[in-house]
Formats: C-alpha cells, sequence, structure tokens
C-alpha cells in the first residue's frame, strides 16, 4: 500500500504534489486546532499517530508496492474529524517513509491514496450516516464506525490496485489474484478493530470521539 520510490511515473509523482499540497494548506489553516490545544487531548492526538505508525510497520508483502497493514484511518476521523485526520495520517505516513517502509519522492502520492482518501471516504460516510439512518447510538457504532472501515479499506485497495495496473507497474492477473483478495481480507480486521475501539472509546472516554454527539444519540433517546 506504502509505494516506494520508482514505482511510477515521475509526471504522476508530481502530478501528486501539485494536487495534494493545497489539501495540506486547506487542512492545516481551517483545522480546528482548538480541539486538541488542551495537554490532555493533544496526547490523545499525538498518542494515536504514534499507534498507527506501529501498525503500519506491522505489514506483509512480498513485492515492491503490493504491501499489507491496517489503516486505521476511519478510527481517526471519527475521533478527530476530516482535517486533523488527514493531518494526522500525513504524519503517520512521514514516519513510515522515514522508517523506509516507502519513498519521499512517492509521498504525494501515497499521502492521497493512504491518507486523503481513506480519510475522506470515512468523512464522508459518516455524513451519509448521520443524515439516512436513525439517531441511534447502535447505528454510529455499527454503521459509522465497523461498516465504515470496511468500505474505506475497500476504496483504498481498489484505488491502489487500480493505480498499479493503469501505471503498468504489474498486470491484471497479478493483481487481481495475488494482491487484492488479501487486501480485501484485512477490511474484517480493520472494521473489527475500529469498531472495537470506538465502542470502548464512546462508553469509557467519549470526550475522545469528537463525532459523537451525547445530544443526538443519547439523550433524545432519555426524553
Amino acid at each position: 500500500m506504502n509505494f516506494p520510490d520508482g514505482l511510477f511515473p515521475e509526471t504522476w509523482q508530481w502530478a501528486a504534489w501539485l494536487l495534494l499540497l493545497p489539501v495540506v494548506l486547506w487542512a492545516a489553516r481551517s483545522a480546528p486546532w482548538k480541539r486538541i490545544g488542551g495537554a490532555g487531548a493533544s496526547h490523545v492526538w499525538f498518542g494515536a499517530i504514534v499507534v498507527l505508525s506501529l501498525l503500519w510497520g506491522m505489514k506483509a508483502g512480498v513485492k515492491p508496492g503490493l504491501t499489507l497493514h491496517f489503516l486505521g484511518a476511519t478510527a481517526l476521523t471519527l475521533m478527530f474529524g476530516f482535517r486533523l485526520a488527514f493531518l494526522g495520517m500525513l504524519a503517520v505516513l512521514a514516519a513510515t517513509t522515514a522508517n523506509g517502509a516507502a519513498g519521499w519522492a512517492a509521498y504525494g502520492l501515497n499521502a492521497g491514496l493512504t491518507a486523503l482518501l481513506p480519510t475522506a471516504t470515512a468523512w464522508g460516510g459518516l455524513r451519509l450516516v448521520e443524515r439516512f439512518l436513525p439517531r441511534n447510538i447502535f447505528v454510529y457504532l455499527f454503521a459509522g464506525a465497523f461498516a465504515n472501515a470496511a468500505v474505506v479499506l475497500a476504496v483504498t485497495a481498489l484505488m491502489a490496485t487500480m493505480f498499479l495496473w493503469t501505471a503498468s507497474v504489474y498486470d491484471g492477473q497479478t493483481l487481481l489474484g495475488d494482491y487484492l483478495p488479501y487486501f480485501m481480507l484485512v477490511g474484517f480486521s480493520e472494521a473489527w478493530l475500529t469498531g472495537a475501539f470506538i465502542t470502548l472509546f464512546v462508553v469509557y472516554l467519549p470526550s475522545w470521539v469528537s463525532t459523537f454527539d451525547d445530544d443526538r444519540y443519547l439523550k433524545e433517546k432519555r426524553t
């Protein structure tokens, strides 16, 4: 999932940087930094980045670019919202790249695939859940966390496969037979872990989940 340098044409890498930079600047300028302004909240944000960096280090793969690992983007998005989650994922990717698991020249491509795409998808999925499904805590946990995480990983897997196939890095048989099916299998584990952690946080540390609204999911049920 994390592409090394030299796997894609230089034009792809430069184009990715040009598309990514405006989004990074927008997110950095408009992010709700006050949300993590306190010592406790900032520790949670930085701690989540460290945990995800360690999880990304637990990867499997046999060929360059064909690696599998947990994303954690849905959990981070539910905890901090889209912009802070996106910036946090950029930090996770930077730590992974510095550790030698990806290339700096390919950072723009990797950021689009593993930071921008999954956090935007998770945020969009949550918005759909809030708009069209009942205001119920179980709906939030199952649809907004568990199912949303599975969809996010599936979308990321499909996009990574499309990138590799379009750039002729690997042939379709290799990608569809030896990569995509196993990537999809990781989706259940991603969904289960996301659902489990968000459930624990909602029950015991609800202040850690900024997208969970007591007024929406709990207080209205009591009246």
